[in-house]
């Protein structure tokens, strides 16, 4: 599969149930459907994180095109203090992370000491444990 923004080859990483592509060059992620659900288990926010997923209002679309299907993402908010703003496709094949986006909402979701998923990702993807807020 190959990346919506630079077009490279992704690495495929199995975490448990979820097959994790990343693009090594723009150090982005795409999750297939249901695959940040799996992520976020032991989250103390999740119910809640999930919810908070809307839709541009505007109807806006990306130049990006979903790696499954190619057909151009829809611009999708996830709330909070902080909204961000993620890329989905509108088959529903899954979600679009650029660099440090996916991260973000893990911390949002709040695991304990315990969360193996989100200290696993730190380890791949060389996040910093304790880092300034983004």
């Amino acid at each position: 599969m190959n990346c919506p923004v630079c077009s490279e080859a992704m690495v495929v990483l199995e975490l448990h149930e979820v097959e994790v592509d990343h693009c090594v060059t723009c150090k982005g992620i795409w999750l297939d459907s249901g695959e940040l659900e799996l992520l976020l288990e032991g989250g103390k926010n999740k119910e809640a994180t999930l919810a908070s997923f809307e839709k541009d209002k505007h109807g806006f679309a990306r130049k990006k095109k979903c790696p499954e299907c190619r057909a151009r993402m829809e611009i999708v908010w996830c709330g909070g203090d902080k909204k961000i703003c993620l890329d989905k496709c509108p088959k529903n094949h899954g979600l679009w992370f650029d660099g440090g986006e996916l991260r973000q909402i893990l911390k949002r979701t709040e695991f304990d000491a315990e969360g193996k998923i989100p200290r696993l990702l730190e380890e791949i993807f060389s996040w910093e444990q304790h880092p300034a807020s983004s």
